[in-house]
């Protein structure tokens, strides 16, 4: 039964309690999985695998082992957070276009440049690489980090890697946390230990001097930063814009065709984006945005990048280089957010704060390591002298363990002189004996020391060890109680791993003017526009069309003459309307096979019907009458369809309404009559006076035209004709003052709209 005092309840605002749960799970997401730590660089999922691999064993002078057991491994002991994420970190590190400086070394098939995904754990393998050991792993046991509990407290991890190189600049980063993302751009080994150097000789360095040693990012894929002048406030702030396009190189082909070699690639083009290269290059040919290309090629290999472009006789290769920059990936942006976890909390720095990091943080590294070697040297130095100590009184020490009736006499009486336990030939050694006062750790020494360590040369060795110990004592006190002397040791260090690891810079940095494309202006000139019954569409002149025009009248279902920068209207059923440009159709000779509409706009002809199509041209200054199947009627001004988007609404319809009719009426008078309409109709009607609505059930309506309204092409419109709750409009005829007798088209009856009395809109019409 609970008491009155354990039945409490905590009352707390809901809003409260969820923004702390938030904030723990952001910062839980910050720290401890998206960014990196300024001081190794590294995220936690990386520095996990690779403190597993080096506890496994894994070295780079030893066999790979399967990448499925270093994950697993990974995951059960400091990472359970999914072997997937594992992997990937391993795969990323083991990429030599994704890292200027790989760690891991990797066996199999670890993916391409062109976005292929590695192969399943279970077959590749992988290994730690040389700098990996020896720049990021190796004084682990020298106490230079501390270990912390891993997730259920039965392992330690380091807290952080001793990496003796400014890893976050070398290889950069690129994480998304929650409410915050890093991208750090990778720079040249040799550049950024260069710049490190420079900090520790003079800790007042600003960003522009640093930029004299570290030039700029120096991608794994090359390419060409453009906006050198840029880079410095990018530096100092750690934020920017840093433009990157790749490297294009002409080459003589045969017949006076040239080729573009792309033999570099901006780095944010890897992966699925040389894909959309392809895609965008494939895009500006169809559109007719360039005819300079003629083929396009992917040769790359292991060797490198090679993607060829071929051309046509007489391009314009400086303009069409321009076009590539400005309208595919060949140039890019690479965002620059530099921002790591430094003491603990998210933080964006520049390149000179990095540094400073960097430095302090070997600093560190360098106390503790030289603290640890300095308290063994003096543990190995005691037990020198103890040694040395009993070789002069080997013999006491030897009747001293044979008089002993146990260890623990020897050793009382090696440290503490207490003979009462132990028996002696002769009073004298009793009495030196007594003398003896050997440390603890001496008296061990003594006591494990082998006879063979008697030997003179043995003895001699010893001799010469312990003065190699002093020696080092010496050198270690002196690098911890002189600053000057660490960083000469901590720049011996970064000189020497520069020396074998430097390698020459990959990325070109410049200032570069803006590309700039003059696109080519097109001639305009008279075309005649083919469409036949099957919806294939072509242009040609109008001289051509004029020299075959009995041909192509009885072959074409529709034939307009505009200019070859028109655009023509497809009205749908639907109440859309998709927008054609002229030039997007084949230009050519008569015979020559056009191309389908759908192909070149959005229109597709097997979810929609086209019911009117014209030039936008014609019905600029027209006005467009628009019949819907409930009966809804209405005339907007054709300015309204001069849009740029390529599919927009015509009209607004009620639900389960559609569009089934639209015209184009001219303002003057005197054109001849429309019989009846026709799908597709191309012609403008000049002088209506009458409309006359038919239904499916054979109810007839004839009104006035100037009875309709105008209205706006987002309005629904005015009623024209009352119909039954079950019929529906389905023809429309426009009738002139001086028509003939025009007949419906009407089963099984005849019907002549000429003699229909004229009636007052929205009414029901007359029964035939």
């Amino acid at each position: 039964m609970q008491t009155q005092e354990d039945d409490r309840l905590i009352r707390m605002e809901y809003s409260e309690i969820m923004q702390k749960s938030y904030i723990d799970y952001a910062m839980s997401v910050i720290i401890a999985r998206a960014l990196p730590d300024v001081r190794d660089g590294l995220k936690p999922v990386q520095r996990r695998t690779l403190y597993d691999m080096y506890e496994l064993g894994i070295r780079y002078d030893r066999p790979y082992r399967k990448c499925a057991r270093i994950v697993g491994d990974t995951m059960g002991k400091y990472h359970p957070h999914g072997d997937s994420s594992i992997y990937e970190a391993l795969v990323v590190m083991a990429q030599e276009f994704k890292k200027g400086l790989p760690l891991v070394d990797g066996h199999g098939n670890f993916g391409s440049i062109e976005g292929d995904g590695a192969a399943a754990m279970r077959y590749t393998e992988a290994r730690l690489e040389k700098i990996t050991q020896e720049a990021y792993l190796a004084d682990l046991d020298k106490d230079v980090v501390d270990f912390v509990p891993n997730f259920d407290e039965t392992e330690k991890e380091p807290e952080v890697l001793p990496v003796k190189v400014p890893n976050i600049l070398i290889n950069g980063a690129e994480g998304i946390a929650v409410g915050m993302a890093t991208s750090i751009p990778p720079h040249n080994f040799g550049e950024v230990i260069d710049g490190v150097i420079a900090y520790i000789k003079n800790p007042a360095i600003n960003t522009a001097q640093m930029m004299e040693y570290i030039k700029g990012p120096d991608f794994p894929t090359g390419g060409i930063v453009t906006n050198r002048d840029e880079l410095q406030a990018i530096y100092a702030t750690g934020s920017g814009k840093v433009k990157v396009r790749g490297k294009v190189d002409i080459e003589n082909g045969k017949g006076g065709k040239d080729r573009l070699i792309i033999s570099e690639i901006p780095y944010t083009m890897i992966g699925v984006n040389i894909g959309k290269f392809f895609n965008d290059v494939f895009a500006l040919v169809e559109t007719k945005k360039t005819s300079d290309i003629v083929d396009i090629s992917n040769q790359s290999s292991k060797e490198g990048i090679r993607i060829v472009l071929e051309l046509r006789r007489g391009a314009d290769v400086e303009n069409l280089c321009n076009l590539l920059y400005k309208k595919t990936k060949l140039e890019d942006t690479f965002g620059v957010n530099m921002l790591s976890v430094a003491d603990g909390k998210p933080e964006i720095m520049g390149i000179v704060p990095m540094i400073r990091h960097h430095v302090e943080f070997q600093y560190e590294l360098a106390t503790r390591k030289y603290s640890t070697l300095l308290a063994k040297e003096k543990e190995k130095k005691e037990i020198q002298e103890g040694l040395i100590r009993a070789c002069d009184v080997i013999d006491l020490i030897i009747e001293i363990l044979r008089g002993s009736k146990n260890i623990k006499e020897a050793k009382n009486c090696l440290v503490n002189g207490d003979t009462g336990a132990i028996k002696f030939r002769s009073e004298r050694s009793k009495k030196q004996a007594a003398r003896l006062d050997f440390t603890e750790r001496q008296a061990t020494a003594i006591l494990e020391m082998r006879l063979y360590r008697l030997i003179g040369l043995e003895i001699e060795a010893l001799l010469k060890e312990h003065d190699e110990t002093l020696k080092k004592i010496a050198q270690y006190e002196d690098i911890l109680a002189n600053r000057d002397s660490m960083k000469k040791v901590i720049i011996k260090e970064l000189r020497a791993l520069k020396k074998e690891y430097a390698r020459p810079r990959r990325t070109k940095i410049d200032n570069v003017a803006e590309a700039v494309y003059v696109e080519k202006k097109i001639e305009e000139r008279d075309v005649a526009v083919l469409i036949d019954r099957f919806g294939y569409a072509r242009t040609m002149d109008v001289a051509l069309y004029e020299r075959n025009k009995e041909a192509a009248d009885s072959e074409s279902k529709e034939i307009f003459l505009c200019k070859n920068t028109d655009r023509i209207c497809i009205f749908t059923e639907k109440g859309q309307l998709h927008m054609l440009k002229v030039l997007d159709l084949p230009y050519g000779k008569f015979r020559d096979k056009g191309q389908p509409i759908d192909n070149v706009s959005n229109y597709d002809s097997s979810q929609e019907t086209c019911i009117f199509l014209a030039p936008l041209c014609t019905i600029l200054e027209q006005k467009l009458l628009f019949g819907t199947a409930s009966g809804m009627v209405k005339l907007v001004s054709g300015r309204e369809f001069d849009v740029s988007k390529r599919t927009t609404a015509a009209t607004k319809l009620a639900d389960a309404d559609e569009l089934i009719f639209v015209q184009a009426l001219a303002q003057e008078n005197g054109a001849k009559p429309l019989p009846e309409q026709q799908p597709m109709e191309r012609e403008i009607e000049t002088g209506i006076k009458t409309l006359v609505m038919q239904s499916q059930k054979g109810m007839f309506l004839r009104i006035e035209a100037a009875s309709i309204p105008e209205k706006k092409k987002t309005a629904i419109g005015v009623r024209g004709i009352r119909l039954a709750e079950d019929d529906r409009l389905t023809h429309m005829y426009l009738l002139g003052q001086e028509d003939g007798l025009v007949k419906a088209d009407y089963e099984p009856s005849e019907v002549v709209l000429n003699r229909l009395r004229i009636g007052a809109r929205d009414t029901k019409g007359v029964k035939r």
